[in-house]
């Protein structure tokens, strides 16, 4: 078996979360952030649009993480980010991270958007 060390740049994994915080890249955050290409911020939830704006030309896709449940994400939010040429996968908080966590050390171009649990 072959083994490689994973380097994540700027983009940390997420290490846990739990109710109303994410530990990612070993910091502590609480309410929604974004994690990607750039770091780890907060965000202020769906109505934010423009910081996932921001993100269309680093990422193919982002992840949303609607909190405890799967959720819709408001319909004129999908339609601005497929607009803008990003992919959108939407899936409960806790699966988004994992699924974040796999991509990321493959190396895809990925964010997440999460709403705490």
């Amino acid at each position: 078996m072959r083994l490689n060390e994973i380097s994540f740049t700027h983009a940390k994994p997420v290490e846990g979360y739990g109710t109303g915080f994410f530990r990612i890249g070993g910091e502590v955050f609480h309410g929604p952030v974004i994690a990607g290409p750039q770091g780890t911020t907060a965000w202020k939830g769906y109505e934010d649009r423009d910081a996932l704006l921001v993100l269309k030309d680093q990422i193919d896709v982002l992840f949303v993480g609607t909190g405890a449940e799967i959720a819709h994400l408001p319909d004129d939010l999908r339609e601005t980010l497929e607009d803008a040429g990003v992919g959108v996968e939407v899936m409960a908080s806790p699966a988004a991270c994992r699924t974040y966590n796999v991509l990321l050390s493959e190396g895809r171009r990925i964010a997440l958007a999460l709403i705490p649990v």
